[in-house]
């Protein structure tokens, strides 16, 4: 008996029957570290798709490149490219653009109930977000911003080059009224020198935003105009597919059909 005794009380602890408080506790710390790895790679991953254009600042940065972004820029500025067609691959290369946009706005951690009951660790915009487009080829982004986030504010301001100076100058702008208390996101799809989104972002200055809560959604940029704007505002997110000597100077004309 002495020795059953022995081998009964040797027996490991993991044969030792926990009780259901220890045991939902344990669940719970392994989910909350569950949750904050997958955070932690979730940071990582967006943050690992931006391209740093080397000699323009830290926050001037290209979208991920690939083959489907080159073939997009290719038909957008082949000159035998129809307008439906032009519009179609411009909308699909602009939704790309406006989606890394997004990945830039500050979001809050959230709880929500799935429908089978179940809690879900996510992320949630934080709210005081808006969009400004630079009329008139800005305004053709606004679908693209709309279609990402349906009820988002938008405002406009149009930019026109004198013609005897040449100089740009405000013609018109209207903004939500709390605008200095939102993100911007500043959309002007061409910059050739720059001098354009100089004139609308003093704009938005004049309107207390800051210049770090603004963001420039673009599609292509020169280099002149990336160091110009990069010079002057030097920290404000900038987001382009392509930095290039010759943009696409046609896009507004082609895409409204005014061409």
């Amino acid at each position: 008996m002495g020795t059953m005794s022995e081998v009964v009380t040797s027996r490991p602890p993991t044969f030792e029957k926990k009780s259901s408080t220890s045991q939902a506790a344990l669940h719970d710390k392994q989910r909350q570290t569950e949750a904050a790895q997958s955070k932690e790679k979730y940071d990582v991953h967006i943050e690992s798709q931006l391209q740093p254009v080397e000699g323009f600042g830290p926050y001037f940065k290209l979208i991920p490149a690939s083959g489907q972004v080159k073939e997009l820029q290719t038909i957008i500025r082949d000159r035998n490219t129809s307008r439906s067609d032009f519009k179609f691959y411009a909308d699909r290369l602009i939704r790309l653009v406006v989606e890394e946009g997004l990945n830039q706005l500050p979001y809050s951690d959230c709880t929500i109930t799935t429908p089978t009951g179940c809690q879900y660790q996510g992320l949630q915009f934080v709210k005081g977000n808006c969009g400004v487009s630079i009329v008139r080829s800005g305004e053709a982004m606004e679908q693209g911003l709309r279609s990402c986030c349906r009820s988002i504010r938008l405002g406009k301001i149009l930019v026109e080059s004198d013609l005897e100076t040449h100089e740009a100058r405000v013609v018109y702008a209207k903004f939500p009224d709390d605008i200095s208390q939102r993100k911007v996101l500043l959309m002007y799809p061409i910059m050739s020198s720059g001098n354009t989104v100089i004139k609308a972002v003093n704009v938005l200055q004049e309107h207390a935003v800051a210049e770090e809560n603004i963001i420039l959604l673009n599609l292509f940029s020169t280099p002149a105009a990336a160091r110009t704007i990069t010079t002057v505002f030097p920290k404000m997110h900038i987001l382009t597919s392509e930095v290039h000597p010759v943009a696409p100077n046609h896009f507004g004309q082609k895409y409204f059909g005014t061409d």
